[in-house]
């Protein structure tokens, strides 16, 4: 089985671009809000506007893989996108709502998501599903120079080592650090 990739800062725009050809009112925005909140596709596709304090900019839920209590502070591009779908669609209960007859007030499916995310993936030469979202904010702050501590803090890693491996962090990067700072 193939890992997922994160996808690399200067290769967002082009997911995103892709993304909005599918359809313009959800799978971009559930892209850029997961890229930003790190969540499991699980909880991001649960959040019901009644979880969110836009005022405080948080998002408060029980994560459903590892039942722990979590805080997320929203920054501007996350509040950008709920508030443009809050005001556009003012009466759903979900942030990622399907509105069809078949389907009323109910979030979209993880299926529907990584359908379009793979196809996304295959157009760009990428292998990228719905954890790519969560695993691009890892590695984005893992170069960005973020501890590993703090990063396995914002995933709810139960480790730095489970941390390390998820970013693909290997033993001769490690090792490499020997030769790339001497003192």
């Amino acid at each position: 089985m193939k890992s997922v990739n994160a996808v690399k800062a200067e290769d967002m725009t082009a997911v995103h671009k892709i993304l909005k050809k599918y359809n313009p009112d959800i799978y971009s925005d559930i892209w850029t809000v997961g890229c930003q909140l790190a969540l499991r596709i699980s909880d991001l596709l649960s959040i019901k506007y009644s979880q969110l304090d836009i005022d405080n900019r948080e998002l408060k839920l029980i994560e459903s893989k590892t039942g722990k209590n979590k805080t997320i502070r929203l920054n501007t591009k996350a509040l950008e996108v709920i508030t443009a779908r809050k005001k556009k669609n003012p009466t759903d209960t979900y942030l990622f709502q399907v509105n069809s007859n078949r389907a009323k007030n109910k979030p979209i499916s993880r299926v529907s998501v990584s359908r379009v995310f793979k196809d996304a993936g295959d157009i760009l030469g990428m292998n990228i599903n719905t954890h790519s979202m969560r695993k691009s904010r890892g590695l984005a702050m893992f170069k960005a120079g973020i501890p590993v501590a703090k990063i396995a803090k914002v995933l709810n890693h139960s480790s730095e080592a489970a941390t390390m491996r998820y970013l693909g962090i290997t033993e001769e990067e490690v090792l490499q650090t020997y030769d790339d700072f001497v003192l």
